[in-house]
């Protein structure tokens, strides 16, 4: 099975709604097993085939979108989050409750987003790559999209940046045998 979404895994918003429940279920099981915290302020969301076709599917209920090539450019920007084979696609949410620390926090945690990795087992950081227009020249944005290049699935997650972000969390065996399938996945 191919770890893009396919034009076929999606349908149209109305037969959505027939099956969103059910989908609904099962995708919110994949999200928390890929839904890593680390400290108070960030949250890697790990994302797969199943999660960026529920996430399809979700704007195209949303907006009501039913011209074929809006469906393929959704697909197509959901599926560039993902990467290749020995990537691994995350949504990144810098999650800052008040909303006075909110702007001054990202001003701050300008170029966070170099400084994030995930660890393998040999102890190897492997640092994200990622969209360099979702980081301006004054502050980081509060979602990023990220994609990390590792040979082998990680074992943990981390944040070298010299603030109050910084650390590293060890992943259970659930999150790393998940990534691990996400992974190999062929393209």
């Amino acid at each position: 099975m191919s770890r893009f979404v396919q034009r076929d895994d999606v349908v149209d918003y109305q037969t959505y709604e027939d099956l969103r429940e059910a989908m609904r279920t099962s995708v919110l099981e994949a999200k928390r097993v890929r839904r890593i915290h680390l400290g108070d302020h960030l949250t890697f969301l790990f994302e797969n085939r199943a999660t960026l076709t529920y996430q399809v599917q979700e704007i195209m209920r949303a907006e009501r979108i039913a011209r074929e090539s809006a469906i393929l450019d959704e697909i197509t920007v959901y599926n560039s989050m993902l990467g290749h084979q020995g990537e691994l696609g995350c949504a990144l949410l810098i999650e800052i409750e008040d909303a006075k620390d909110r702007k001054p926090l990202l001003i701050r945690w300008l170029g966070l987003e170099a400084t994030l990795y995930v660890r393998d087992e040999a102890g190897d950081k492997h640092y994200a790559t990622y969209d360099p227009s979702q980081v301006g020249t004054d502050r980081i944005s509060a979602v990023q999209y990220l994609r990390f290049a590792t040979p082998t699935p990680p074992v943990a997650v981390g944040c070298d940046f010299d603030d109050d972000v910084a650390g590293e969390v060890e992943l259970t065996t659930e999150q790393r045998d998940a990534l691990a399938l996400d992974l190999v996945a062929p393209d």
